[in-house]
């Protein structure tokens, strides 16, 4: 059973989605504003969060804010038609996604599975381990912490997903249609470049040197793949 945190200062709003959710076999936790939401996270054992933008004492923004600076959970902004301005800066700041309100149920829980999948399966049916290693690259994924030399690094849910990808199957080397229909869960038209700027973020995260990889390599014309840290 999967847990859901919905927050939305509508009351009305949250009883719905709570209905369409726990119909479907998810464990819904309930919260009415930012402060609420950012309490039930850190003592519940989260796996998605649907988060209003605009509500009292913090909005659903600022929440995301910091709720990203400890964790890699999947957010879904519920917006209004006339949010488009915060919807772009929520997505710029982490969420991982949005819905409009009003919202169709049946798009919403769509989004919510594909969500959920991208975070908890990344499109492999195999157990992994829960800790993955490479060189000073550890990914915990029961915690989704990354370190690199004991320090914690701060990834967006993109990013981490293609470093866990990568470190899943160290050596392999993935193309970037390959890793955008496994990161994204969707078919890759014209997506070389979304690609290439996460890759391009993660080596600026992970690499002392990014114009000098030790880690994430590229094969021109074939794509790229993960390597034990070697100079």
């Amino acid at each position: 059973m999967y847990n859901i945190l919905v927050c939305d200062n509508e009351r009305d709003i949250v009883s719905a989605l709570t209905i369409y959710l726990t119909n479907e076999g998810y464990r819904v936790f309930p919260a009415y504003d930012g402060r609420e939401a950012l309490a039930v996270a850190g003592r519940e054992d989260i796996h998605l969060v649907l988060l209003d933008i605009m509500m009292p004492n913090m909005d659903g923004i600022t929440a995301m804010t910091r709720l990203r600076e400890t964790s890699n959970l999947p957010v879904i902004l519920l917006t209004a038609k006339s949010e488009d301005t915060d919807k772009i800066l929520g997505l710029n700041l982490g969420a991982d996604d949005y819905i409009t309100k009003p919202f169709n149920p049946v798009e919403m829980l769509a989004r919510v599975k594909s969500q959920l999948r991208r975070y908890l399966q990344l499109g492999s049916g195999t157990v992994q381990p829960a800790a993955l290693t490479c060189g000073g690259i550890v990914l915990d994924d029961r915690t989704k912490e990354v370190t690199l030399d004991g320090d914690p690094v701060s990834l967006t849910p993109r990013e981490y997903d293609i470093l866990k990808l990568l470190m899943q199957s160290p050596g392999a080397v993935f193309s970037p249609r390959d890793i955008y229909r496994r990161v994204w869960g969707e078919d890759p038209f014209g997506t070389e470049n979304t690609v290439a700027v996460h890759i391009r973020h993660l080596r600026e995260k992970l690499e002392y040197d990014p114009s000098e990889p030790r880690y994430i390599k590229v094969l021109w014309g074939q794509g790229y793949k993960l390597e034990g840290g070697n100079p």
